[in-house]
């Protein structure tokens, strides 16, 4: 989820939890005593934005922010400790030592709001580090849902508007879990497609999935991987017509006309370790040093290989690079490929590296 949501889910969130004086009396023996509304929605958008402090650790290097994004700030284990921090943050600025407390109460629910609003999207979240290093993710949202802000949004704006009464923001954070089923319906139907598409085409799948994409809850890339190649395609699950878009068109429209309906879909077949050399991806991807993306990857296949047309794994030796990508990360309408990394041999002493691959050229990682 980005940033922005995060806070403004904080934000909502904090809002509800802080009652009127009178109500709030009856939970002072278990969360503290009250405290003004502005300091527990303060609060709730910093506690929110928190655990994606991990940004910092682009500063160190790319292997670190991919190893360590979403990590132990993301973490239910850690989360006692991050709220307690944050609350006693909270009562030395407010100078409110009586509300630490109900500050710290305020903070977990905003970082634990923060780890949900990750979990529900693809990109997968550690939530048990430092224990485990395992990823999870409910895998149904799109990492920005203009559906998912919007109620957020208009939670938050009505609670302004009657700033007297917690409903308002009560009911939007009921729907949010609405609109999270409604994800996960429009889930179940692509991969209901793709199963059905791998017995028609007499397809052995190892892995079945799909995976979210931008503009609507039903715009799925469905991928088949039958265990040496992807098969992918790119649909709407509840669409009967080919949507045209032009340039002259919302971005909404635009975002959504790669999606097929069903009954048109268009499949491609991507080989995993690409084409010839294979041996070459193969030796790569196996390679100790590129552990970091085998964990990584969901659904990793060669993105290029930069060799000599002469080179095998064997003879003759030669500089050679060879990059993978994640298919999870590539989506019609998206210019860019990130998190492109991959294994570069020295042709002189036949020793590998890992690199990443950016717009400007590969850069050694460490």
């Amino acid at each position: 989820m980005d940033t922005l949501t995060h806070a403004l889910s904080g934000a909502l969130l904090a809002r509800a939890l802080t009652p009127s004086k009178q109500a709030a009396s009856r939970a002072t023996r278990l969360f503290g005593p009250p405290v003004p509304v502005w300091q527990a929605v303060a609060l709730g958008t910093f506690a929110a934005t928190f655990p994606d402090a991990d940004f910092v650790l682009q500063f160190v290097s790319d292997l670190a922010y991919l190893r360590g994004h979403r990590g132990i700030t993301h973490s239910v284990l850690m989360l006692p400790l991050w709220a307690l921090l944050l609350g006693a943050l909270a009562a030395v600025v407010f100078r409110r030592r009586e509300g630490l407390r109900r500050y710290t109460w305020l903070a977990a629910a905003a970082v634990a709001i923060h780890i949900v609003g990750d979990w529900i999207t693809q990109f997968g979240t550690m939530l048990l580090a430092p224990v485990s290093d395992a990823r999870f993710g409910l895998g149904s949202v799109f990492i920005i849902d203009l559906v998912f802000s919007g109620i957020i949004v208009a939670g938050l704006i009505t609670s302004a508007l009657l700033h007297r009464s917690r409903a308002p923001a009560l009911l939007a954070l009921a729907l949010l879990p609405m609109w999270v089923g409604v994800t996960l319906v429009g889930k179940h139907e692509a991969i209901s497609f793709a199963h059905a598409w791998a017995q028609q085409q007499d397809i052995a799948a190892v892995t079945v999935d799909a995976a979210p994409r931008p503009a609507s809850p039903f715009n799925w890339t469905v991928i088949v991987f039958d265990g040496t190649a992807y098969h992918v395609s790119h649909v709407n699950t509840r669409r009967d017509a080919p949507i045209v878009a032009t340039d002259d068109d919302n971005f909404i429209r635009r975002f959504s006309a790669p999606y097929a309906p069903l009954a048109l879909a268009q499949w491609e077949r991507s080989p995993m370790f690409g084409a010839e050399p294979t041996a070459l991806a193969r030796e790569a991807w196996q390679h100790p040093d590129f552990a970091f993306f085998r964990w990584f990857a969901m659904y990793p296949l060669v993105h290029q290989v930069d060799a000599p047309r002469s080179a095998t794994i064997d003879a003759p030796r030669a500089d050679v690079c060879v990059w993978y990508r994640d298919l999870r990360f590539t989506y019609p309408g998206r210019n860019t490929v990130p998190f492109r990394y991959g294994m570069c041999r020295n042709g002189a002493d036949d020793t590998w590296s890992p690199y990443a691959l950016g717009d400007t050229g590969k850069t050694a990682l460490h």
